[in-house]
């Protein structure tokens, strides 16, 4: 059933009981003292790497193949991925207008979430597993019940530009180009908005406490909102930001403080509770990989991942389409380790406090360790870029989408 004009959803809760759900959050943690920015010369790039898709920038095959299992359905690139809190499943969806879910153990297709209008660049599992949403460009969202592989609900939005489950709820909430924001009970339909303020919305996030949500814009901008009454609580422009897109946000996991990257090649870092700009990390355009014939491997310092370390604000790993990945010491706004790739970053995500997983344009899987900013593994098997990457919750598996039509299955992460 579609739901185009969906019911009002009045007195949001974030569950049936509330106790389940984190209370609010000390208004005067700040962490980080005050830092002067610098400037940084970028040039604007194209940040939706699924826009760009196409099939036809395959590399000659790898020097080995470390994939435990290679999913071939997909016909053209695969743009997102996904693994179940159960570490059962994957969800992929792909150019091809196309999104199945797998078995992680064997690459079995479990059923094909079809009905699919465009590129299929957003997929997520809920949070108990029990559902699965897929959204493509043209703006068509779809929930799907697993344990029955049936289409719960479905809505049309313009077209989409991020989805993402709430932490503890089955509730939905998703950008859109024309800058709206939308918060869906699953599977009533009910339905808030978070109303546009002129630019495309670019990227957002349910903050850990259930209560608060983020979202940034095309315009460098980003806001807070509390979810019942969905009002601003904070709005951060001008100076204080970003001067062009914010593509990538991470919070704390106590959700005080919140690190934005951009195409300008910043990374801000901002209270939540205050609403103020705490600290900026620049990317020099000194750092930009430079191969042998003396040619910029990439035109852009563009942030393209940000990620604080689990269970910790005192790390923050960020990731540049220059190829280099930025260990950052928070307290004391000291850069750690900078990790040098020979092509752009494309995702990173943090596997326990030791160790941060990057996918690259090289369609190379890495693992760094943190405490030393030296390779610690690789994998192999790709034949162009890769598109996207989902670790496994037990930390034991990594998932990735290329451009190359597959997703590919990697083991034997270091410990």
């Amino acid at each position: 059933m579609r739901f185009d004009t969906p019911p009002p959803m009045d007195d949001f809760s974030d569950r049936d009981d509330d106790d389940d759900i984190p209370g609010d959050l000390d208004d005067d943690i700040e962490i980080i003292e005050d830092y002067e920015d610098s400037d940084v010369d970028s040039d604007d790039v194209d940040s939706d790497g699924a826009e760009a898709g196409g099939g036809d920038a395959h590399f000659p095959p790898p020097s080995r193949n470390d994939a435990k299992i290679t999913f071939q359905n997909h016909d053209q690139a695969v743009f997102s991925c996904d693994v179940n809190v159960t570490n059962t499943y994957v969800v992929s969806g792909g150019e091809d207008d196309r999104a199945f879910v797998w078995n992680l153990t064997n690459g079995e297709v479990l059923f094909e979430c079809t009905g699919h209008k465009d590129s299929v660049t957003c997929v997520g599992f809920n949070y108990d597993s029990s559902l699965v949403a897929t959204g493509d460009m043209s703006g068509c969202i779809k929930v799907w019940y697993v344990s029955s592989m049936s289409t719960v609900w479905e809505f049309e939005t313009s077209d989409l530009r991020w989805l993402h489950w709430h932490p503890l709820a089955n509730v939905l909430f998703a950008g859109t180009s024309d800058g709206n924001a939308w918060l869906w009970k699953i599977p009533s339909g009910e339905c808030k908005t978070f109303q546009s303020f002129g630019a495309e919305c670019s990227s957002g996030r349910i903050l850990p406490d259930g209560k608060r949500a983020i979202t940034s814009y095309e315009d460098g901008t980003f806001r807070i909102w509390d979810l019942k009454s969905a009002t601003v609580i904070h709005s951060v422009a001008g100076s204080a930001t970003h001067s062009s897109t914010i593509i990538t946000l991470d919070c704390t996991s106590t959700g005080d403080l919140v690190a934005t990257g951009s195409t300008d090649g910043l990374t801000r870092l901002t209270n939540l509770n205050s609403g103020k700009v705490v600290a900026t990390f620049s990317v020099s355009n000194s750092d930009r990989r430079i191969d042998p014939d003396d040619t910029e491997l990439d035109n852009s310092d563009s942030i393209e991942s940000v990620a604080f370390a689990p269970g910790s604000p005192n790390l923050l790993a960020v990731g540049s389409l220059n190829g280099n990945l930025y260990i950052w010491d928070v307290p004391t706004q000291t850069e750690r380790h900078v990790c040098r790739h020979p092509g752009g970053i494309v995702k990173l995500l943090w596997n326990g406090q030791h160790h941060v997983i990057t996918v690259c344009l090289d369609g190379v899987v890495r693992a760094w360790d943190a405490r030393s900013g030296q390779l610690a593994k690789s994998w192999e098997g790709h034949m162009a870029e890769i598109l996207d990457v989902a670790l496994s919750p037990d930390g034991k598996t990594i998932v990735t989408a290329s451009e190359d039509c597959t997703c590919a299955v990697y083991k034997d992460l270091p410990e």
